[in-house]
């Protein structure tokens, strides 16, 4: 048996030499932002921003705090501000269709000149308007055509009365209008007196009667078309006056607007809408006249001038380059735009005014950034963002009418055109659960942007970490890091990473670990922040969050949880798991336990049967099955029956890396030969007996050390880690001490074979030509035993079938 490997203490650590930094603190480096360890999701971004074909829009795939969102502003920053400044966007009155606005994109800024525009056109027109219709010109002028109509209706009565008069009748004003009457000897004829007339007389005056009347009715309806001429030209001047106050106002714009036609068409309406409402304009002491000025004066002379106005949905005035829009809430409304209400006597009302900007107004013509969570959660939004994209434009609805939950009235302001480049930030299953089931989602996001959560530890990296805390204290103005302390925040970069040979791109725990050593290197009252303060925000940051880990410590030191540190038993090993309790991780150790008895049934773990366990659990127990029948049962089957079990377990478990200990423990069941209670193991099997890497090394190691440490050190404890998981170890000082004293062992194994010699102090056996191994090794003892339970097997079915013939002599079946 060879003797057993073990790291030394500086295999468990790699130190970052403070000699790499040429400063003595961060204040002498420049304290811009860079993006650091994202090559690749750099330039997926750079294509995805640079490509111009359609569905070219990205997804940044990564967990919270790899700096996604950081990478993404700055490279926007940087692509935005060289690119030209999108158009502004406004509402207008749509004077043939009042529920569908117009919207009429102009040159960045002059939205706002426009809206001030129009104010000062309705200020003039307020005061322009009431000028000319009160001027004594336009009275006369008014009267003449009134006098005129006078004069010819009086001129239709007189001719009227003279017919009538000269054929024996007169007019007279009834409430139905006008009649005729009778006359005889200069008398109106009463009804009696004309039922007195004799029978040929009253014919005679009816037959004139009835000739006379489609006469009056010829006049009537000759003066009721006089009337309503004389409206029309009256109508008609004052549209005439209206426009000659008007036309010079509305030329000016014209004139300063020739260059936008889609304006001035706009402002030809306007026009044309004003002179037809003139009177809306007219002043309000006009009392008691019928019609549009009486309902001026009751609040429609507002709703009127409200026409005129400009709702600007969009100022890029002010903007530099294309905009960059991250939006934090994204709801539907958030995404396309809202129009809202107001209550007016009970009933909400609305109009174009009231439609308001969405961030996909506020990004056309440059990016959006959008987190998925938010997307996600908020109804409809993922929806109308795709239906956007897809249809390259922002049509502004209201969700209930999307919802098919109201039917009221309101508007369907037109579509406005789009294009933006749309930047969605999410988790990695979000992505791929996305691409799978959604098949816009494959379309409309092509780009794919996978931010790493590590990268290559160099020296030229290390001093980007450097750079990274410069800018970091630059910018929240905190006391600049001496280089020491910049080497220990590496170091904790690459215990974060759980690898020696990376550092962590979760910048978001590194810039909160700088401002927390920042926090105590000012109580101290220092300037600078040292290795020291790095240190205690370490310590300060695990003592916040340790609280469940020192009880379960507390419960192993009294023994409510059973874990044996010294000593020697079979079938029982110490198994180490980790966990997870928020932002804290921490191990745990747990006695694993195997009992062999003679049966079929095979390996059977006790916590799958009590459906306590995972599917990647379960995998790793039957592997174990797969393991014992190729080295053991490869001419013979494998009669077995054996029970696994992590000993007070009262939540689930999951994942395969205690197969290993299962299997020693299994093994050590079938031997005979005890175990050392004093070495904990972590590493998952597989079928040929190889030991493959783990998650979690650093947590577990640290989580048995303290086990032994508060049980007390003996020198003859440690761990079996696989030797691929060598290089994630990042362990703390006091491990470290322990191993260089002697006192703690850390064995990296590759093969079953070398974990059984550590634990057992037996040498593993190797197979033999007969196909045998030698019988004082540990598999020669556990195929003795196999055989021995198989030969156990063999007996009792002989006794059972003996049984059975003894009982068929005793009581034989009749015919």
């Amino acid at each position: 048996m060879n003797e057993p490997r073990e790291l030394a203490a500086d295999e468990l650590w790699n130190p970052c030499d403070a000699a790499l930094f040429d400063f003595e603190t961060t204040a002498a480096l420049p304290g811009e932002v860079s993006i650091i360890g994202q090559e690749r999701a750099v330039q997926a971004i750079d294509f995805g921003v640079g490509i111009a074909s359609f569905g070219f829009n990205i997804y940044a795939l990564g967990y919270t705090g790899t700096g996604r969102a950081t990478t993404i502003r700055t490279f926007l920053d940087r692509v935005a501000a060289e690119q030209p400044v999108p158009n502004d966007w406004i509402y207008v009155y749509n004077f043939d269709d009042p529920h569908r606005p117009n919207a009429i994109s102009l040159p960045p800024g002059v939205a706002v000149q426009v809206r001030r525009d129009m104010q000062e056109l309705v200020s003039d027109l307020l005061r322009e308007i009431p000028r000319v219709f009160e001027s004594e010109d336009y009275a006369k002028q008014q009267e003449a055509i009134l006098r005129e109509m006078q004069e010819q209706r009086n001129r239709m009565f007189a001719r009227l009365e003279h017919k009538v008069n000269e054929r024996g009748f007169t007019l007279l004003k009834t409430a139905m209008g006008l009649g005729i009457a009778p006359v005889l000897n200069g008398q109106v004829l009463t009804p009696e007196t004309y039922q007195q007339l004799d029978e040929e007389t009253r014919q005679d005056i009816e037959k004139r009667q009835q000739l006379l009347q489609s006469e009056v009715a010829e006049t009537m309806r000759n003066i009721r078309d006089l009337e309503k001429a004389t409206k029309r030209r009256l109508r008609d001047f004052d549209r005439e006056i209206a426009n000659a106050a008007v036309g010079h106002l509305v030329d000016e714009l014209r004139t300063q607007y020739s260059d936008l036609p889609e304006l001035a068409a706009y402002l030809d309406a306007v026009q044309a809408d004003i002179v037809d409402n003139a009177d809306g304009f007219k002043a309000s002491e006009e009392e008691g006249e019928e019609g549009l000025s009486a309902a001026v004066q009751s609040g429609q002379k507002e709703a009127l001038l409200k026409r005129y106005q400009v709702n600007v949905v969009v100022d890029n005035g002010q903007q530099q380059g294309a905009p960059v829009v991250f939006e934090p809430n994204p709801t539907y409304g958030n995404l396309i735009g809202r129009i809202e209400h107001r209550a007016e006597f009970g009933a909400l009302v609305t109009d174009f005014t009231m439609i308001k900007a969405g961030c996909l107004h506020r990004a056309n013509g440059g990016y959006l950034v959008v987190e998925m969570n938010g997307l996600l959660t908020n109804p409809l939004a993922w929806d109308a963002l795709k239906r956007s994209i897809k249809n390259r434009q922002i049509r502004t609805e209201e969700m209930g009418a999307q919802m098919q939950l109201i039917s009221t009235v309101t508007l369907e302001p037109e579509p406005v055109p789009l294009t933006v480049k749309v930047v969605l930030i999410g988790d990695p299953l979000t992505y791929y659960l996305l691409y799978e089931h959604d098949e816009d989602f494959r379309k409309l996001f092509k780009v794919q942007a996978d931010f790493g959560t590590e990268f290559d530890r160099t020296p030229e990296t290390c001093r980007h970490y450097a750079r990274f805390i410069a800018a970091r204290c630059r910018e929240e103005e905190l006391p600049p890091f001496e280089r020491e302390a910049v080497a220990r925040v590496v170091e904790y970069g690459s215990w974060l990473a759980d690898d020696q040979r990376k550092l962590s791109t979760r910048f978001g725990e590194i810039a909160d670990l700088v401002r927390e050593a920042s926090f105590w290197a000012r109580r101290a009252g220092r300037e600078r922040t040292t290795a020291a303060d790095v240190q205690k925000a370490i310590e300060q940051k695990i003592y916040r969050a340790n609280r469940a880990e020192e009880q379960i410590q507390e419960m192993i030191d009294d023994g409510s949880i059973r874990v044996d540190v010294t000593g020697e038993a079979v079938g029982q090993v110490n198994g180490l798991s980790v966990l997870s309790l928020g932002n804290y991780s921490f191990g745990k150790p747990s006695r694993i336990t195997a009992r062999t008895y003679t049966g079929r049934e095979g390996v059977v773990a006790l916590d799958r049967e009590a459906k306590l366990s995972g599917n990647i659990y379960d995998k790793g127990v039957l592997t174990l099955n797969g393991y014992l029948g190729g080295k053991y049962a490869a001419d013979a089957p494998l009669s077995l029956s054996a029970t696994l079990s992590f000993e007070q377990l009262y939540e689930s478990i999951d994942g395969d890396s205690a197969s290993s200990a299962e299997l020693y423990a299994l093994l050590s069941s079938l031997s005979g030969l005890p175990l050392k209670q004093g070495i904990a193991v972590t590493g998952s099997v597989d079928q040929q007996g190889n030991i493959q890497p783990i998650g979690g090394v650093n947590e577990k190691v640290e989580g048995f050390f303290l086990t032994c440490q508060h049980r007390g050190l003996t020198g003859d404890q440690g761990v079996i880690i696989p030797a691929a998981n060598a290089v994630n170890l990042m362990l703390r000082a006091e491990v470290r001490q322990a191993v260089a004293e002697g006192q703690f062992h850390i064995y990296p194994i590759r093969t079953v074979d070398e974990g059984l010699e550590i634990l057992t102090g037996a040498a593993a056996g190797a197979l033999q030509e007969d196909g045998t191994y030698p019988e004082d090794s540990i598999h020669g003892r556990v195929m003795a035993r196999l055989h021995e339970l198989a030969e156990n097997l063999k007996s009792k079915d002989k006794e059972q079938e003996g049984d059975k013939e003894v009982a068929e002599e005793e009581d034989p079946v009749e015919d």
